[in-house]
């Protein structure tokens, strides 16, 4: 597996840093490097990579401010030299989160996680046409892995550096992220709607423009996620 990237720094130095512990990967290449994000922002535009360093605190446009415009981002992990913006960067679903100086080890770490997620999609997709109705799933929940149906589960919502699966007739925690998740469970039957939860759409009672109605729950449509989500909900009639 190949990997490309994005380094995306105001300082110089730090970027040769990253640029050095990419060179040391086997399958991960740097695309291009910015010390300025707007012009990182209309690279993206044009050319398509698989993961963002991305710096927090620079210039005219934040590493923030730059990750919430987009709509469809590549996996980010920040480099940052503060601590104070770990949580944001996790609310914004971030795949890791490395303070400055960064190590190789601790880099080294951060690249698996988005390794992983790109063989879990891999193997997603080449499943994603069949008949999903006997598949599962197993996630890690205190010192044991819990087997999760896929045809049970009604909605799975983030709690922070947990998420929650809600399926109908158990709830299960996980030390997961949502997009871990997303990553693992097969379109279009399961629908990110809003950055805190995900749907099946085979559980839908009702939905208008605003949220969507489950079993037991009413699930906001988040403002970032509407247009797609929308866009799914009125022309996959098979799903409903």
């Amino acid at each position: 597996m190949n990997l490309s990237c994005f380094i995306i720094d105001d300082e110089p130095l730090a970027i040769e840093v990253i640029e050095s512990h990419v060179s040391k990967i086997d399958g991960l290449e740097v695309k291009a490097t910015f010390q300025n994000a707007v012009k990182a922002f209309q690279a993206l535009r044009e050319s398509q990579v698989d993961i963002l360093f991305l710096d927090i605190q620079m210039p005219r446009l934040t590493g923030i401010e730059f990750l919430r415009m987009m709509k469809n981002p590549p996996k980010v992990i920040f480099t940052t030299a503060y601590r104070e913006y770990a949580l944001e960067g996790f609310e914004l679903d971030v795949v890791d989160y490395l303070l400055k100086p960064v190590s190789f080890n601790r880099f080294l770490k951060a690249v698996d996680k988005v390794f992983e997620l790109h063989s879990v999609t891999e193997h997603s997709t080449k499943t994603a046409g069949e008949n999903n109705s006997n598949h599962f799933v197993f996630v890690p929940v205190d010192k044991k892995n819990v087997k999760i149906c896929l045809n049970e589960i009604i909605y799975i919502e983030s709690k922070r550096d947990y998420v929650l699966i809600k399926t109908l007739n158990k709830e299960v925690v996980t030390h997961q992220t949502l997009t871990y998740m997303e990553e693992r469970l097969p379109s279009p039957s399961f629908l990110r709607v809003h950055r805190s939860f995900i749907i099946n759409t085979k559980m839908i009672e009702s939905w208008s423009n605003n949220e969507i109605e489950l079993p037991g729950i009413q699930v906001p449509i988040g403002r970032t996620y509407k247009r797609e989500a929308l866009k799914v909900l009125n022309s996959n009639s098979e799903v409903l």
